[in-house]
C-alpha cells in the first residue's frame, strides 16, 4: 500500500510520499514513490505514483528514456508545452502499460496490475498545476474546491486535511499538515510507513524550494507524533461529559 498527497496552495504546491511497499506482512521493501524533473528557469514536474510497483515502474522508466534522449524519444515531458499536455502523456503512458500487461494474458489478474499517478508542476509563464491521473488514463485537476489529491491508503489521513487545510496558510505549515495526516495513516495501517519523501514547488521558482526524506529518526516528526497523540488525548478529555440520565430520562426509560 501506498501514501501520497499533493496540496495546492497559494504559495504553489506541497507533495508527500511513504516508500513502503509490502507482498505480505514478511516481504516489505522500500521504494521511492516520487520522481522530479526539472529545466532550470524554465519547468519543474513531479509525479508521485501509487500501485502495482513494476507498472509504475514502468511508467518512470519510459519517461526518464524519453528525457535522456528527447530528439529521438518524443514525446518527453521537459519538451510538452503546458502541465495539461504532461498529464495527458503520463495519462496515455499509464493506461498502455495497463494495456500491454492485460493483452499479454494477464487479465484474470484483475486490478493487481493497475496504479494512479498525482503529476505537479510549472513551466514558465503559467500556472502551477496538480493533476490526479487515474489507471484509464483519464485525469483531474485540482480546484478551490478540490485543493488536494491523495492516492494509495486515503481515508485515515484524510478527515486532517478536511480540517486543517487553508489554501493561504504558509509551506511550514503545510508540511506540518501532511506530517500528521501520515502520522495519522500510519498508526492506523502498517503498509504505509517511513521514509516519507517531501519536495516543497514554490511559484515561479523552477528548482524546488525545500527537498527532504524524513526517516524513523527524525526528531520534528516524532514530536509531532507524540505532540499530535497526547493533544487528542487532552481534547478529548476536555469534551462535555456523557451522562446516562440526561434531559430527566430515567435508566432503562423508553
Amino acid at each position: 500500500m501506498t501514501y501520497c498527497v499533493g496540496m495546492m496552495l497559494d504559495k504553489g504546491v506541497v507533495l508527500m510520499s511513504d516508500t513502503r511497499t509490502n507482498s505480505g506482512v514478511d516481504n516489505i521493501s522500500v521504494f521511492r514513490k516520487m520522481f522530479h524533473w526539472s529545466v532550470p528557469g524554465e519547468r519543474q514536474i513531479t509525479i508521485m505514483t501509487a500501485g502495482n510497483l513494476a507498472t509504475t515502474q514502468a511508467v518512470v522508466s519510459q519517461l526518464e528514456e524519453r528525457n535522456k534522449a528527447p530528439c529521438d524519444r518524443r514525446p518527453s515531458i521537459l519538451e510538452a508545452p503546458t502541465m495539461f499536455q504532461i498529464a495527458t502523456q503520463v495519462g496515455e503512458l499509464l493506461r498502455n502499460v495497463i494495456e500491454r500487461r492485460q493483452d499479454g494474458g494477464m487479465q484474470s489478474a484483475g486490478p493487481r496490475f493497475t496504479a494512479s499517478m498525482i503529476v505537479a508542476g510549472q513551466i514558465k509563464d503559467m500556472e502551477p498545476r496538480l493533476f490526479m491521473v487515474y489507471p484509464e488514463g483519464n485525469f483531474i485537476e485540482a480546484s478551490f474546491d478540490t485543493p488536494f489529491f491523495q492516492i494509495g491508503e486515503t481515508k485515515y489521513g484524510r478527515p486532517i486535511l478536511l480540517r486543517g487545510y487553508d489554501r493561504t496558510m504558509s509551506f511550514e505549515d503545510a508540511v506540518k499538515l501532511l506530517m500528521v495526516s501520515f502520522d495519522s495513516t500510519l498508526a492506523a495501517n502498517l503498509s504505509v510507513g517511513l521514509p516519507f519523501d517531501l519536495m516543497v514547488i514554490e511559484r515561479d521558482r523552477f528548482e524546488p524550494l525545500h527537498q527532504r526524506r524524513i526517516l524513523a529518526s527524525d526528531p520534528y516528526f516524532k514530536a509531532i507524533s507524540s505532540s499530535w497523540s497526547e493533544a487528542l488525548r487532552q481534547a478529548f478529555h476536555s469534551l462535555p461529559g456523557y451522562s446516562f440520565e440526561q434531559d430527566g430520562e430515567q435508566p432503562g426509560g423508553n
